[in-house]
């Protein structure tokens, strides 16, 4: 049987591809395994149901012959382990690309959605503007090292891989902000992620259950 992952009915992010889903929509794609979905509403995620699947009552989940995973970072590791395309073959290279995967969730990404959650809950308080400023310079330290590191490079060692993947949705997540625009090359890796078709197809897959869910 084709996997199931769980997704957002109505995604708040308007189907632009930065719900968590898109991670694991991705991953599937590039190794070309099919999988259904099942959309959830914000009110079921909080119910028994959902909780026996993903304790938190967060998206996605993942389904198939038995086995439930959550946490969009577990279910794209354990899709690259299962199937080939995402993970290089070389032992070295393997453990370099889950590094820099931990290396998108856990180093880059907790201070753009720090900054991120801050614009949305914070913005009418009258000391928002200086704590936006520490804010950015917090994401700044990061992409400065990250922009370093890739260099005139096309991915971030070597051939794509599920460090990539994970990369360029976590950056993706400054899209509108004008940051990402000081790093030309990580603007330009961004754009090298978004152009593969596997990311296309997922994205598209993303966009349709936000416009079915839009048009009801």
């Amino acid at each position: 049987m084709a996997p199931i992952i769980s997704v957002f009915e109505n995604s708040p992010d308007r189907g632009q591809g930065h719900a968590r889903d898109m991670r694991v929509r991705w991953a599937l794609e590039e190794v070309g395994q099919p999988y259904d979905i099942r959309t959830v509403s914000f009110k079921q995620m909080k119910k028994p149901a959902y909780r026996a699947l993903h304790p938190f009552g967060q998206i996605p989940t993942y389904e198939e012959d038995g086995l439930t995973l959550f946490e969009s970072g577990a279910i794209v590791l354990h899709i690259a382990q299962k199937q080939s395309g995402l993970l290089p073959e070389d032992e070295h290279a393997r453990a370099r690309a889950i590094t820099w995967m931990f290396a998108a969730l856990n180093t880059v990404e907790p201070p753009i959605v720090e900054r991120e959650t801050a614009t949305y809950t914070e913005r009418n308080r009258s000391w928002f503007e200086e704590h936006l400023e520490m804010l950015n310079e917090r994401v700044h330290v990061r992409l400065r090292d990250l922009s370093a590191s890739l260099g005139d490079a096309e991915w971030l060692d070597g051939t794509f891989s599920v460090g990539d993947l994970m990369m360029v949705c976590v950056l993706r997540r400054l899209e509108g902000s004008g940051i990402l625009d000081r790093y030309p090359n990580l603007s330009a890796f961004v754009e090298r992620g978004k152009a593969r078709p596997a990311y296309q197809r997922a994205f598209d897959g993303q966009f349709a259950v936000f416009r079915a869910a839009d048009t009801q």
